[in-house]
C-alpha cells in the first residue's frame, strides 16, 4: 500500500485492512476499530462486515460506522487537553455523563489516546491520527507517563521501594518505575513515572499497599506537559511536538 501525504491530507493509493482504514479516518485506534467490526457496527458498500481480514479501497468502497460514512483525506489533528476531574475519557457516554469531547469543539472528529479515569486530571492527547495513537498506546513503545500523587498518609520507605521494583496486581506484576518524593510534604505527595498502561494502574499500585489516593494528576505524557494550559482548556500541538511524538514511536515525520 502506498501512502501519500499532501498538505496535511492522507491519500491511500491501494487496498488497506479495514481496521487500519478506520484508524486513519479518525474513528478509533486499530484495536478499538476491530471491536467495532466484530460488533457488526461497520458496513462496507452497504453490507455488515465482521471479518477482521477485510480490505477496502479508499477511493472505490463506501465505509460506514453506525450509519455514518467515514473517509480518509481530512486534516490530521493533534490536541493537548488539560482534563479536569469528573469528565469521562470517551467520545460519548450512554449514561449522559460529561466527556472530554464536551471540552473540545472542533470540526474534525478526534478521539482520546488512552484513558484517564473520571477522578484523574491532567495531560490528555486527542487526535485523528490512528497510526500515531496505536503506536503510542502499544506496550512495546514504553511511553513514559508521569503523575503527581497525593496520598492519605505518608509513604513508607519500604513501600516506596516495592513500588519502584514492581508490585503484584490482579493482572500481573508492574514493571520497574521511578518515584520521587516531593520535598516538604512528609512523603504524602510523590511523582511517579511509569511506562505501562494497565487499567487504573497508579491507583491500584498504591491501594495494594494500603494507601488511598486523594488526588491524581497526570503531569506529563510522552514528553508533553501542561505548561501554560489551564484546567479544561486545550491547544493544538506544534509541528515540533508532533514530530517528537512520531520520532518517539518510530513513525516517519514527512
Amino acid at each position: 500500500m502506498e501512502q501519500v501525504e499532501k498538505q496535511g491530507q492522507i491519500v491511500l493509493q491501494e487496498v488497506v485492512r479495514l481496521n487500519r482504514y478506520l484508524a486513519m479516518a479518525g474513528v478509533a485506534s486499530r484495536r478499538a476499530a476491530e471491536e467495532l467490526i466484530l460488533a457488526g457496527d461497520v458496513k462496507v458498500n452497504g453490507k455488515v462486515v465482521t471479518d477482521l481480514a477485510t480490505k477496502v479501497h479508499p477511493r472505490n468502497d463506501t465505509v460506514t460506522v453506525g450509519g455514518k460514512r467515514v473517509s480518509i483525506g481530512g486534516n490530521l489533528v493533534y490536541i493537548l487537553l488539560h482534563k479536569p476531574k469528573d469528565y469521562i475519557t470517551t467520545v460519548s457516554d450512554e449514561r449522559g455523563r460529561r466527556t472530554v469531547m464536551d471540552l473540545v469543539n472542533i470540526r474534525e472528529r478526534v478521539y482520546p489516546v488512552g484513558r484517564l479515569d473520571r477522578n484523574t486530571s491532567g495531560v490528555l492527547l486527542l487526535t485523528n491520527d490512528g497510526d500515531l495513537a496505536n503506536k503510542l498506546m502499544h506496550p512495546s513503545s514504553e511511553v513514559v507517563k508521569s503523575y503527581h500523587v497525593s496520598l492519605n498518609k505518608s509513604l513508607d520507605e519500604a513501600h516506596a521501594k516495592k513500588i519502584v521494583s514492581g508490585v503484584y496486581l490482579e493482572d500481573g506484576k508492574t514493571a520497574p518505575c521511578e518515584l520521587d518524593i516531593i520535598p516538604g510534604t512528609k512523603s504524602k505527595e510523590v511523582v511517579i513515572h511509569i511506562h505501562e498502561g494497565k487499567n487504573r494502574q497508579v491507583r491500584r499500585m498504591f491501594e495494594s499497599l494500603g494507601y488511598e489516593i486523594e488526588k491524581l494528576h497526570r503531569i506529563a505524557y510522552a514528553g508533553l506537559t501542561l505548561s501554560g494550559l489551564s484546567r479544561g482548556k486545550w491547544r493544538f500541538l506544534t509541528e515540533k511536538e508532533v514530530r517528537g511524538l512520531k520520532n518517539l514511536v518510530g513513525l516517519p515525520t514527512h
